[in-house]
């Protein structure tokens, strides 16, 4: 059985290419790549964060503002 993520939420290609169009209207091309970097980052960002890794985001958010505060 071969298992397709997308098949869950009940969309076939041409439902996600129409989605993309739509997104690429809305946005814009040039804001795509920052809004898909944008999400990349949070996803990566929640994963570490169910594993338990790296720093606090309390805590990161304070060494930029001391790294702006010394510039």
């Amino acid at each position: 059985m071969t298992f397709y993520p997308l098949a869950i939420l009940g969309l076939g290609a041409s439902e996600i290419l129409l989605v993309l169009v739509v997104l690429l209207l809305v946005f814009g091309a040039a804001k795509l790549p920052k809004i898909g970097q944008s999400l990349g980052e949070g996803v990566r960002q929640f994963k570490k964060g169910l594993k338990g890794e790296g720093e606090d985001l309390e805590e990161k958010e304070e060494k930029k503002q001391i790294g702006k505060k010394e510039e």
